[in-house]
């Protein structure tokens, strides 16, 4: 049964996203995550340098910032001013539009912002040479590809992950197109449910690739399926690095160290506030425990049973259900995250697309609190004009965000 009424993040965040003036601002959705701590791992010098080097700092307050729309933008989403709401301090600039479907993102060796377009099958590139912070081309890198999402760079090449493979790319020096494609992992399970494929390069030179389910809930008949995946760069020497990921849409891993952390989207159909979305610490041999278990405490009523939950392991935060998490990014240091939500489709008082910032304590404790918001203007999701999906840091330290529904890039600097 669903539950009535907002819960208080829903309100807080419909209250950001709505409120045009000052009043908006008087709230931070900030709320403590519910997860216990996850079990500590090995520990290692880079982890103790990367957790003292700095303490997690809350954003506080938004306020409504103006994104700044280059003169002649011609993409309708931007055919009027736009708001969003950010923390004090914060420029939003709009750094790219009239793409296709846009979704994760990589820097080249050179700064270049690359995204793939994954309804248009495509991988675009764009190149901001003077640097005022706006793409002065979208320049085509490769196309015909299978609804490419995650992207990575690695000796010369961009590695691509398609739905049922991986391929990589390869073009001459003085040319942001890449005509040369080889076929690096094939088989990679695909077909109904979730089609996604992230991409990137460990510390240990290893190539993941998230897989997402093929149903809502179920006994996959692959294993391969929810879960995350690892190979030699090579495609070679395939396992199943970890899984119960539902759909690990995002991963990234925590500056100076070797942990892989990464988003998961929860079950639907078990309420409004049933199960929570969650930030997951993932390492090696680790399940997170779907189909029967979720957020490492809630058995399954279709799947679980008793024990259900033994030997699963827990998040390191939750997050508002049904709110569909995507990519993250570590910002501004190696003890705060940045989480691109796209919003809900199936709760009776729709999520909002927003950016959360998630703030992990040295103890194993998080909090989680608005970071941007304004994508959605009223309670009803018809009145959203964008969705945020992938969120990377740029070389020059600014946060860039894409928006597959209008088809843009924004750019967060301070």
């Amino acid at each position: 049964m669903r539950r009535p009424g907002l819960s208080p993040l829903i309100a807080v965040l419909l209250l950001a996203a709505c409120t045009p003036g000052p009043a908006g601002s008087a709230l931070d959705g900030r709320q403590p995550a519910s997860a216990p701590p996850a079990a500590a791992g090995p520990s290692n010098a880079a982890h103790a340098a990367a957790s003292a080097a700095a303490s997690p700092q809350a954003f506080g307050a938004l306020v409504p910032t103006s994104l700044e729309i280059p003169p002649g933008t011609h993409a309708a989403p931007f055919d009027q001013p736009r708001n969003l709401n950010l923390p004090a301090g914060f420029r939003a600039q709009l750094f790219a539009s009239g793409l296709t479907n846009p979704r994760m993102m990589a820097f080249d060796d050179n700064g270049v912002l690359h995204v793939t377009q994954t309804s248009d099958g495509s991988v675009v590139a764009l190149p901001d040479r003077d640097g005022d912070g706006v793409a002065d081309a979208v320049v085509t890198v490769h196309t015909g590809l299978n609804r490419p999402h995650g992207l990575a760079f690695r000796d010369g090449w961009l590695y691509v992950a398609d739905t049922d493979g991986v391929v990589r790319l390869r073009g001459t020096a003085d040319d942001l197109a890449r005509p040369q494609r080889e076929s690096v992992v094939e088989g990679i399970p695909s077909g109904a449910g979730h089609f996604t494929r992230t991409l990137g390069f460990g510390p240990d030179g290893g190539m993941y690739v998230s897989v997402g389910s093929s149903c809502n809930v179920c006994l996959e008949r692959d294993p391969r399926r929810a879960a995350i995946l690892r190979y030699e760069p090579d495609g070679s020497g395939e396992q199943i690095f970890a899984k119960g990921l539902r759909n690990a849409v995002g991963f990234t891993w925590r500056p100076g160290t070797d942990e892989l952390w990464a988003t998961n989207n929860g079950r639907d159909y078990l309420g409004d506030d049933v199960p929570p979305e969650t930030l997951n610490l993932v390492r090696e041999g680790d399940d997170f425990g779907w189909p029967r278990c979720h957020a490492g405490r809630i058995v399954d009523p279709e799947f679980g049973g008793p024990g259900a939950c033994d030997g699963v392991a827990a998040p390191r935060a939750e997050m508002q259900a049904h709110a569909a998490p995507l990519g993250l990014a570590f910002y501004p240091d190696a003890n705060d995250v940045v989480v691109a939500l796209h919003g809900s489709w199936n709760r009776s008082v729709p999520v909002p697309p927003h950016l959360a910032h998630i703030l992990l304590h040295p103890d194993g404790n998080a909090e989680v609190e608005n970071f941007a918001t304004g994508w959605q203007l009223g309670i009803s999701s018809d009145t959203r004009w964008g969705r945020v999906a992938g969120v990377v840091v740029g070389p020059d330290g600014s946060l860039y965000v894409s928006d597959d529904t209008a088809g843009a890039i924004y750019r967060f600097s301070r």
